[in-house]
């Protein structure tokens, strides 16, 4: 027997298969979704999606500019969501200030900026073509 077998795994979810651990993912995905509920940002970026993913499906004239329309909304959400990973997980390992955990948020920061400017991009020339 070696050492890898002698102790158990760190995490439970290692050891599960099949539908018992898609069944597991999707509860820990709804976790991440309603901690992702108590960021100010995100829940801003929710209820934003609540009226421009149904509207992604009135502008757009084909399946791939609904799909561009809907996907960017969908990635802003995606993209906070890992930005607000990011800074907890930089907030875990302690207060103090330090240039690396400043770098690490700022990128974060500088992700969800871009995939705004994405979103924003993408709706600008779907409603600038079909204005006429």
């Amino acid at each position: 027997m070696s050492l890898d077998q002698d102790r158990e795994p760190v995490n439970a979810q290692k050891l599960r298969s099949g539908l018992s651990r898609m069944w597991h993912a999707f509860g820990y995905s709804m976790a991440g979704l309603r901690a992702g509920w108590d960021e100010t940002a995100f829940r801003q970026e929710a209820l934003a999606s609540v009226v421009m993913i149904p509207l992604a499906f009135w502008i757009g004239r084909s399946w791939v500019e609904t799909a561009l329309l809907a996907g960017s909304v969908m990635l802003v959400m995606m993209v906070e969501l890992l930005n607000t990973g990011i800074e907890t997980a930089i907030d875990r390992i302690g207060p103090e200030w330090h240039d690396l955990s400043k770098r690490a948020k700022d990128m974060g920061s500088a992700a969800v900026l871009l995939s705004l400017v994405l979103c924003l991009g993408i709706w600008l020339a779907a409603v600038w073509a079909h204005r006429a």
